[in-house]
């Protein structure tokens, strides 16, 4: 079930009045979102549910028995055994085909012919969302940082809590789960605060995104016949696109989850007035990159290391970001890409800088930030086309084309429409930058203003809604 959907309009008030006036212990509500997220789920294909409550029970069961067993090295194989049974599984349904098909080209090169099977299978959407949330419980019960739960409602509640299960944020169970764990009572201010951000989130998605993709979709195949200029812009509006689309989601389930009486974890802090590519990625998927920072990258060593060693950890990291995107050379070379760029950082010693937002306290930039946040914005978006590319030839033809001497032909502008509401999408966070969302405006003391500011962002959404709705970019992962 897609948020910008009729089905959704008609699904979220009819959970949140049954869950809040029939269903009122906390028990009850447990169950019943279990249920609604199940149906939520289900709505693309009720054969996913079969995934989702596998990957559910293994790593409750493997909770428990960790939890019961006192030897260290046992309990170090059950953690171990989850993880496999459950990488396992993302890894058929993702990753077969990518590796039987390049394991074929590989032997082929060799004059070996290897008939491989391809699965004929449908990717089970938001499968490495759920997948990491599963794995992050069983190996905090393991390492001791929570308690395993023993209700199992509890826990197939918190793996499939439909506000972020398709495209997360990827939540800890040292987070979420204790919020399943005790009464809610419902909090008026959460739930309005929750409807502002969900009403920001609809606007980047449908307004902005959408928008963009129209533009994106009809060019990017055809690139051949474009000029670079025309290339250059068409790259700005997918860095666009895709920072409106995901990060709208997130606003759109955050909000969603305090409907409910839950706080989720943010997941995107305006990346895109990032001063350095290292600041990016602090801003940018915080749960995914924070998963890999505890999981991966500092059981590897982090940076408490030789420097040789601390940049291997840290291009391993990308790597594997990139895969996790999806089984495709061009994610793997993005990831790399981006690993490279942090690595590049370290070397000149820059990574550590800018822990707060820019310009505080002052209404502009100052020059030297309006630069920094441009070439990183730029450096994002070129690692971007390689993103968006379906294969490396695309991706290489793109580039070729965009760094050609008609980069210079400047005209031909046909989407002043979508980079005005970038441009508008842009300014309003940047005022707001110091707030959780952009529409947190209680702190505006007159109501009617601030109704009409809403009145403002609902219209603008009526009224600029393309008839080309495209699905969420990140279902694909």
């Amino acid at each position: 079930m897609l948020f910008n959907s009729f089905e959704f309009a008609l699904f979220l008030p009819l959970v949140f009045m049954l869950y809040w006036f029939v269903f009122r212990t906390r028990r009850w509500q447990n169950a019943f979102v279990v249920m609604a997220s199940y149906v939520f789920y289900g709505w693309w294909d009720w054969r996913f549910l079969l995934l989702i409550a596998f990957t559910s029970a293994c790593s409750y069961l493997s909770g428990l028995l960790i939890e019961r067993t006192a030897d260290k090295a046992t309990r170090r194989w059950i953690s171990a055994a989850n993880i496999i049974v459950n990488l396992l599984v993302l890894g058929v349904f993702k990753y077969y085909n990518f590796f039987s098909e390049n394991i074929s080209a590989l032997f082929s090169l060799a004059g070996y012919d290897l008939d491989w099977a391809t699965l004929n299978v449908v990717l089970p959407v938001g499968i490495s969302f759920y997948t990491f949330q599963a794995l992050s419980y069983s190996i905090d019960v393991y390492r001791g940082n929570i308690r395993a739960t023993h209700d199992p409602m509890e826990f197939f509640a918190y793996i499939s809590f439909f506000p972020q299960l398709v495209a997360g944020p990827i939540e800890r169970a040292t987070n979420l789960l204790p919020q399943f764990q005790k009464p809610r009572t419902f909090d008026y201010a959460k739930a309005v605060d929750g409807c502002r951000q969900m009403l920001w989130g609809f606007f980047k998605k449908l307004v902005v995104a959408d928008n963009c993709a129209i533009i994106v979709n009809q060019y990017w195949d055809h690139y051949s016949g474009q000029t670079g200029f025309h290339l250059l812009l068409v790259a700005i509006l997918f860095t666009f696109q895709i920072y409106g689309d995901f990060s709208g989601y997130s606003d759109i389930a955050i909000g969603c989850a305090r409907l409910f009486g839950f706080n989720l974890r943010r997941n995107f802090d305006y990346p895109y007035f990032s001063r350095n590519i290292a600041e990016f990625w602090r801003r940018w998927h915080i749960s995914l990159m924070t998963w890999f920072r505890d999981y991966i990258y500092f059981p590897l060593g982090g940076s408490r290391c030789s420097k040789a060693k601390a940049m291997s950890n840290t291009l391993i990291v990308f790597f594997i970001s990139g895969l996790w995107h999806g089984a495709n050379w061009t994610f793997v070379a993005w990831g790399l890409y981006n690993g490279i760029l942090i690595v590049l950082g370290n070397l000149i010693g820059v990574n550590t800088k800018y822990k707060d937002n820019p310009a505080p306290g002052k209404m502009m930039p100052s020059l030297k930030e309006m630069l920094q946040m441009t070439s990183t914005f730029l450096l994002f978006m070129l690692g971007l086309v390689v993103f968006r590319s379906e294969n490396m030839s695309q991706a290489w033809g793109y580039l070729t084309h965009l760094f050609s001497l008609s980069l210079l032909n400047i005209g031909g502008i046909d989407c002043l429409d979508a980079l005005l509401w970038c441009l508008i999408m842009m300014f309003v966070e940047w005022l707001q930058r110091n707030k959780e969302h952009a529409l947190e405006i209680a702190f505006i003391k007159q109501a009617w203003v601030r109704y009409l500011v809403y009145t403002a962002v609902f219209y603008a959404i009526y009224c600029l809604i393309p008839n080309q709705m495209s699905d969420f970019i990140y279902f694909q992962f």
